[in-house]
């Protein structure tokens, strides 16, 4: 049969179904990427440097901490302007997601006093994290305004490493300032 008779060639079918199941992936990720974040919080034994920083500005704020990740997000993507960074359908459905989906687990997943549970909750978020991390970049649609960011400041022959650790002692040191837990 010739392409007039109705095929399409093969690619073309596959692309449409590569991209739902990449989007789907993104989605998954994201959703068990914020659910690792509240495993954490509720282990109340420490959190990365973002999370001490967004925590610390829920204990001032008095706001949740999955809508200060979102507000916080929201406004490390207006950094990206000035320093001409893309962003992709999973930029915008991080800064999103992962807040919407770290207050709606920390509304399922009971505090707890008991130390072998509070390391359960610290151990399960830290394996979790690192999976919904693989599944969400794995989706290439997209990186996350956090780090978008330290590529952007590192793009003019900045070291990506004294980057990366400028930024991140920076919201652990204010995070903490603010009450966050380290």
């Amino acid at each position: 049969m010739s392409m007039s008779e109705g095929h399409r060639p093969s690619g073309a079918a596959g692309s449409s179904s590569n991209r739902t199941i990449r989007f789907a992936q993104l989605i998954a990720g994201l959703v068990l990427f914020g659910t690792s974040l509240a495993l954490l919080v509720r282990s109340g034994l420490g959190l990365d440097p973002w999370d001490v920083f967004h925590q610390g500005l829920s204990v001032a704020s008095g706001l949740s901490i999955g809508v200060c990740t979102i507000v916080v997000g929201a406004v490390v993507l207006m950094l990206w302007i000035p320093l001409r960074q893309r962003l992709g359908p999973g930029t915008v459905a991080n800064v999103v997601l992962v807040g919407l989906s770290l207050d709606a687990v920390l509304t399922i997943i009971p505090p707890t006093h008991s130390m072998a549970v509070r390391w359960t909750y610290l151990v399960a978020g830290i394996v979790l994290n690192g999976i919904a991390t693989g599944a969400y970049i794995g989706a290439g649609l997209g990186p996350g305004p956090r780090d978008g960011l330290m590529v952007g400041l590192a793009r003019n022959g900045r070291s990506i490493r004294v980057v990366r650790i400028a930024i991140e002692v920076s919201v652990l040191v204010v995070g903490w300032l603010l009450g966050g837990t380290v």
